[in-house]
């Protein structure tokens, strides 16, 4: 493993079998918390030909293709975990790649979106093993791709990738675990009720981190923050948040009293 962080980062973002990448994110994390890797800011890395790495299946599909989840059925919650673990296999590469690649960031931001990445990474194994435990693995079903489409559109623009990943399309899971832990306990899957329950406490932290940057951004650029994002969501046509919204959640993960109106209203 390379002792610079970041470029550490690019090599596990690389990896293309999910055991792989977050075994390789697990002990990057490990490395940099005995202090036998650090960040270098300033380096200068060439972008691979593709990235992120992603294994052969799930095939991508648009989302409307995804097939429907029917709580009634062992096949249907298998189907809803898979999604699931899908999204938290993004995740671990959406925060590997602002690692690695907006250079020039204070020191913390890296290690900020490492501990996003080791927490993802988690997230996915315990989503994973869920699902080995009802006869299916990562996979299986369709899946859909509408999360790193973002990051790929936002690639040249830090402030427009913390404003539309993390704050944005990322935050829409503290309105849906509630609901979607709602229906896994009422289906019986207790075992996934309770890691979706990590999943949200860990969550709110991770948007806490994107609304803290987006925040340090704004200010290093004399940005007012609201019209900012109105109009870098216009520019990168981002979706428009759907309620119901949690709000206590959002308060939680640093959303100012101005954005809660707006997702109240």
């Amino acid at each position: 493993m390379t002792d610079e962080l970041r470029a550490a980062a690019l090599n596990c973002l690389t990896a293309a079998d999910p055991d792989t990448k977050t075994a390789a994110v697990t002990a990057l994390a490990a490395a940099v918390a005995a202090g036998r890797c650090a960040p270098a800011p300033d380096a200068v890395l060439r972008e691979p030909d593709a990235i992120p790495g992603r294994p052969a299946r799930p095939e991508l599909v648009p989302p409307r293709l995804v097939g429907r989840r029917s709580m009634a059925t062992l096949e249907g919650r298998a189907m809803l975990v898979h999604a699931l673990a899908h999204i938290e296999f993004n995740a671990v590469n959406l925060a590997l790649d602002a690692l690695w690649r907006f250079a020039g960031m204070p020191e913390r931001f890296y290690l900020d979106w490492l501990r996003v990445a080791h927490e993802e990474a988690t997230h996915f194994q315990l989503l994973d093993a869920h699902l080995g435990t009802m006869g299916h693995r990562y996979g299986d079903f369709p899946a859909h791709d509408s999360l790193w489409e973002m990051a790929h559109k936002t690639r040249a623009d830090i402030l427009a990738r913390i404003a539309l990943v993390p704050r944005t399309l990322e935050a829409r899971g503290l309105d849906a675990i509630p609901a979607v832990r709602a229906k896994l306990a009422q289906a019986g899957d207790a075992a996934g009720a309770a890691i979706l329950d990590l999943i949200l406490r860990e969550e709110i932290g991770h948007v806490e981190i994107g609304n803290r940057w987006y925040g340090h951004l704004c200010r290093e650029c004399g940005l007012d923050p609201e019209p900012t994002y109105d109009l870098l969501a216009a520019r990168y046509a981002a979706p428009v948040p759907k309620g119901p919204f949690n709000l206590a959640a959002r308060r939680q993960a640093g959303f100012s009293d101005a954005a809660l109106e707006r997702f109240a209203s």
